[in-house]
Order: structure tokens, then C-alpha cells, then sequence
């Protein structure tokens, strides 16, 4: 089987997993929030967004790693992951809170729709493994942030429900 298709196998698989872990676990904890504390939970999972850089580090991908692909997906991961943080930070002034968690979902799932844009303009499927150690990255963590994002956006413009 080519790398190729092992890369696409291990995408889709990486998705189906984790609607399925996400679905049978975290969807019924996170509903029985307030959206408050749902949000501060995705924002946190985000956070560690900073990873992202390990795609422009030396010796952890391969020579060959697109520069389209890797620089616009390292740096966008980092702007993600300090807007998280700073979501964080302002839980205490919900206006700015509210305003961070907004923009980072934002950045953050523009980010992602742009990283594969950019990964199938440059080939990147045919040539997986020069993705090296980062490899899990978009096999095992994009999924789960691609489905926090939907989440965080369906909590952001769904009507607020008074109990």
C-alpha cells in the first residue's frame, strides 16, 4: 500500500475514532455544562496549540517538509494556542473572555482548513513521512480540534436557553 494511502487510511481513521471517543465521552460532559465552563474546556484542550511550531524545528520533520505547508501550519497553531491562553486568562472579564474564545476558534479552524488546503497543494499526502516525528499531529490531534471547533461555534450562535 503507498504512503499515500496508509496517510489518507490514518486521517479518516483519526476522524472516526474520535467522534467516537468524543461522542460516547466528552459530548455528554460538556452539554451538562453551562457554556461558560465548556468553552473554558475547549479553550484549555487549545492551549497547547504551541506545538504546532515542532513543524518548522530541524531534525523533527523531514528536509523535504513543504515550507507552504509548515510555516503557515506552525505559526498558525501558535497564534491559536496564545489566543486560548489568553482566553484563559480573562475568565474572571467574561466580555473578553467571550471575545478570545470567539477569536480563537476563529483563527484556529481557519488555520486548519488552510493547513490541509495548503498540504494538497503541496503534495503532502504522497510524501508523509517527512512529517517525520509530527506525523500524530494531524493523524491523532487535528481531528480532535477540528470537532472542539464545531462545538465551540455551535455554542457560540446557538440561542442561549434560560433555564
Amino acid at each position: 500500500m503507498s504512503s499515500e494511502n496508509l496517510f489518507r487510511i490514518h486521517l479518516v481513521l483519526g476522524y472516526i475514532a474520535w467522534l467516537l471517543c468524543f461522542g460516547t465521552y466528552f459530548w455528554p460532559r460538556l452539554k451538562a455544562m453551562d457554556r461558560f465552563d465548556a468553552q473554558r474546556a475547549i479553550a484549555t484542550l487549545h492551549s497547547f496549540r504551541f506545538f504546532g511550531l515542532v513543524f518548522i524545528l530541524p531534525g523533527v520533520v523531514g528536509p523535504d517538509l513543504p515550507a507552504s505547508f509548515a510555516t503557515f501550519a506552525a505559526y498558525g497553531d501558535f497564534a491559536t494556542g496564545v489566543l486560548a491562553i489568553l482566553a484563559l486568562l480573562t475568565t474572571k472579564i467574561r466580555p473578553l473572555f467571550w471575545s478570545f474564545v470567539a477569536i480563537f476558534n476563529l483563527a484556529g479552524a481557519t488555520d486548519i482548513i488552510v493547513d490541509y488546503y495548503h498540504a494538497i497543494q503541496s503534495g503532502l499526502p504522497a510524501m508523509p513521512g517527512q512529517l517525520g516525528a509530527t506525523y500524530a499531529i494531524p493523524i491523532i490531534y487535528v481531528p480532535l480540534l477540528t470537532i472542539t471547533h464545531a462545538v465551540a461555534f455551535y455554542w457560540l450562535i446557538r440561542p442561549r436557553v434560560s433555564k
